[in-house]
């Protein structure tokens, strides 16, 4: 099975506007970014590059991956949420990808409803994908 990549997508403005508040993250060699079932501590951005989303079963095996492209927000769910990571993503080697610690990711989300309104177009999409995903018996 496989998730749609598009989903995960925000705007070019929106990107801008996240990484204003972002650090860089060193990925030059292929890096976790999150695991699957961790707390989420912040939201990544991949600015440039390729990463994966994967879901794993409890043994490891992976029943679910995408490849995810720039411009994607990793980790929305879970920082929405404040639940646990849905999804491990991994970073491929090279890419460039910024990270928005929590406390800055809420504070422009109650400032600023047009983000606000923009974040919560990604995860409808997010939803509608992983909903596409799921078989029908």
């Amino acid at each position: 099975m496989r998730l749609d990549p598009a989903a995960f997508l925000a705007s070019p403005e929106l990107v801008e506007v996240l990484g204003e508040l972002a650090t860089p993250v060193d990925c030059r060699q292929q890096r976790q970014l999150f695991h699957q079932g961790e707390t989420p501590a912040g939201l990544y951005i991949l600015i440039d590059g390729s990463a994966e989303m994967s879901l794993a079963t409890e043994d490891g095996a992976k029943i679910l991956t995408s490849k995810v492209q720039p411009g994607s927000l990793l980790g929305l769910p879970g920082l929405i949420g404040n639940q646990p990571y849905s999804l491990t993503a991994t970073a491929d080697p090279g890419a460039k990808v910024s990270f928005i610690t929590r406390t800055d990711f809420e504070a422009l989300m109650r400032t600023d409803p047009q983000i606000s309104f923009r974040i919560l177009q990604i995860l409808a999409a997010e939803v509608r994908t992983a909903r596409q995903a799921i078989p029908i018996v």
